[in-house]
């Protein structure tokens, strides 16, 4: 479905310039440097996939964004999208192509939420016949019933959220772009739109590239990830095989009937060689350990022989911290 090879993007950025003399001086003659935004970055996408597309601020995210639906042109490097080149091709591509942003909207403030649809309609030029299919299928995934006459301005976050969801699909498009989809939203629309996320995915086979900082977000919905950072791309691949390439400790989190008991035990850690006291908080006490070091059974014979507790198990680190690793081991952040 996407073909990247080798997309490079620089920007020319003007230096700024402090004092009262130098700011006049930078009317008349400026000084620029360039910002490599993306250096060389190479990655395909079949069709049907639900991408995670993460990295720090700052690491080329939104300039990727921007060249794959058609907004930006590369300096160089070839890129493809479901047989279109996105920035050549632009008015047939983006009937292909739907865009959700978690901060802005493509709904109009003022107008019913069905009002906004039949704009959109009419924008993408869509078959009535189709257009009463489409909003049919959006409307009941989303439960958008009990407020498509509502003008958007009185939504809440969440609700406008799903009716920008049934907005971006409204075309039927093959591949879905969303940019910090659950920004903002409580649990329960959270929640609703993974759900949402996932069902398009799975039952329409519509691809999607979903890029966001919400990690939970990630874990539940994304197949495979791509991380990038400093403009490259740093990991490709699934969290099961992130989780095993980067080397990183396990947590044991032991629950006791008492705070007294668990104080008991971190006090006899010391004989505990390779696992590591993280917190202990009333009758819980957790620790860090590395596998590689210490096997889990070993140290759970140990506590198991030694300690009497109510409750044990083996956490892995979050994916934030797994990702936090590989900025700081691949990519010097």
């Amino acid at each position: 479905m996407i073909e990247v090879h080798d997309i490079t993007k620089t920007y020319t950025v003007a230096k700024k310039t402090e004092g009262a003399f130098s700011s006049i001086a930078s009317l008349f003659r400026r000084t620029y440097h360039h910002v490599t935004a993306l250096d060389r970055v190479s990655f395909s996408i079949k069709e049907g996939e639900l991408i995670g597309y993460i990295g720090p601020n700052g690491a080329g995210k939104s300039t990727t964004v921007k060249i794959l639906s058609g907004i930006l042109v590369p300096d160089s490097g070839t890129c493809t999208v479901d047989g279109f080149v996105p920035w050549k091709d632009r008015k047939a591509y983006v009937r292909h192509i739907g865009v959700v942003f978690g901060q802005k909207t493509q709904l109009w403030w003022d107008l019913p939420v069905s009002d906004s649809f039949a704009l959109l309609r009419d924008i993408y030029a869509i078959e009535p016949g189709a257009y009463k299919r489409s909003l049919e299928a959006v409307t009941e995934l989303l439960s958008l019933g009990a407020f498509l006459d509502t003008p958007v301005r009185h939504l809440s976050l969440g609700q406008r959220m799903r009716c920008d969801l049934a907005a971006s699909l409204l075309h039927s498009p093959r591949l879905l772009f969303l940019d910090e989809p659950t920004i903002g939203l409580d649990a329960v629309a959270k929640f609703a739109v993974r759900d949402f996320v996932r069902q398009i995915n799975e039952t329409m086979k519509v691809t999607v590239i979903l890029t966001t900082h919400d990690m939970d977000d990630i874990e539940a919905l994304a197949g495979r990830i791509l991380i990038l950072g400093d403009g490259r791309v740093a990991f490709d691949g699934s969290i099961s095989t992130l989780r095993t390439s980067v080397p990183a400790h396990r947590y044991l989190v032991l629950d006791f009937p008492s705070k007294a008991e668990a104080d008991h035990f971190t006090g006899t850690m010391k004989n505990l060689h390779g696992a590591d006291l993280v917190d202990s908080e009333g009758g819980r006490v957790r620790m860090a350990f590395d596998p590689q070091l210490l096997p889990p059974q070993v140290l759970v014979k140990d506590i198991t022989e030694n300690h009497a507790f109510s409750d044990i198990s083996i956490e892995h680190p979050p994916v934030e911290e797994l990702i936090a690793r590989i900025y700081r081991e691949r990519l010097g952040q």
